[in-house]
């Protein structure tokens, strides 16, 4: 059964019997209602298929509903989970995602606890401690196997505090332009709350998340205005302010220690045109790894799964399946 409903935000929504919510669109109601004015197809169809899972954690009296793009199939091999980097979503994913899908691999895109489209309406912490253990717990009621953890940028650092402090969980890492030498948020944890809260108004922007991504991409591209709603979509929903103020003043990740700690083997990707971060640091993380294996980018950027997705998928195919020294 299906029933119509209409709102003042929404004009147009359908119930099914399961009690999901879908726009008229078919993108997922919990979205916020500007995913309709992207024009980019593969950002489109990545958005429909964003789902809401229950998670369990402790630092919450109720489940916590979590977003996620669910895979298609589930295979007998390891699966891929893809995270994000600071302060984005699943869909920076929306290329590489069906790439890797396409060639069979069961894939996950998971949103980290704060970002991303995840319902925290509880205002629950997303500190780094309950970041990991937000992910351990979904981990094990959706997945409970060995998983290849993908981390781009601030993901990687989220990647690798996962995979020292939860070895079990991680077959392998990709680590992508990876964001890991930073020593937390610095100063910005001692910043007086009001200030904050500007900084962070301003953090969604679009002029700054215009300039953002211009510096993420190696030269200005005429999809950059898309890309960048793209990027501040879930800073439209109405608890992003509080989510992204407790990760600042908690500190961050500063994972410098655990980097030696991997023993994972980890495949390493950067773009050698990344302006965000030192191309310098790919090779210095490449020997901090024990089992490490360096693939750079030519003409590539920061994001390199948004600027050469079939390289990225490439890449992330061959090591699943063993094919790198």
């Amino acid at each position: 059964m299906v029933v119509l409903v209409t709102t003042p935000a929404i004009s147009m929504v359908r119930v099914y019997g399961a009690g999901v919510r879908v726009l008229e669109g078919g993108f997922p109601a919990f979205l916020p209602k500007e995913v309709e004015n992207i024009r980019d197809p593969p950002a489109r169809e990545l958005a429909k298929r964003i789902q809401r899972v229950p998670v369990e954690v402790s630092f919450s009296k109720s489940s916590i509903m979590s977003s996620c793009v669910k895979p298609l199939q589930h295979k007998g091999t390891a699966p891929i989970i893809l995270l994000h980097g600071f302060d984005s979503s699943c869909l920076e994913w929306r290329y590489t995602y069906p790439l890797l899908e396409n060639a069979g691999l069961e894939t996950w895109a998971v949103d980290i606890l704060g970002w991303g489209f995840s319902d925290l309406g509880t205002l629950p912490p997303c500190d780094v401690a309950s970041k990991r253990e937000h992910l351990y717990q979904l981990w094990k009621s959706c997945i409970d196997r060995p998983m290849v953890l993908v981390g781009p940028s601030l993901g990687a650092a989220a990647a690798i505090d996962f995979a020292a402090n939860h070895p079990e969980a991680v077959a392998k890492l990709v680590l992508i332009d990876a964001s890991v030498y930073a020593e937390g948020t610095g100063n910005l944890r001692k910043l007086p709350k009001i200030v904050a809260y500007a900084g962070v108004s301003l953090l969604k922007s679009i002029p700054l998340r215009l300039y953002a991504t211009s510096l993420a991409f190696n030269g200005f591209s005429s999809n950059s205005f898309d890309w960048t709603k793209v990027g501040r979509l879930h800073c439209l929903l109405p608890w992003w302010e509080d989510a992204t103020i407790e990760f600042m003043v908690s500190g961050g990740y500063n994972v410098c220690d655990q980097i030696k700690q991997i023993k994972q083997k980890t495949l390493i990707i950067w773009g050698e045109d990344d302006q965000i971060i030192s191309n310098s640091l790919a090779e210095r993380l490449n020997n901090e790894i024990r089992d490490s294996v360096l693939s750079q980018i030519p003409e590539c950027g920061h994001i390199p799964h948004v600027e050469k997705p079939e390289l990225v998928a490439e890449l992330i195919v061959n090591f699943v399946q063993g094919k790198h020294s």
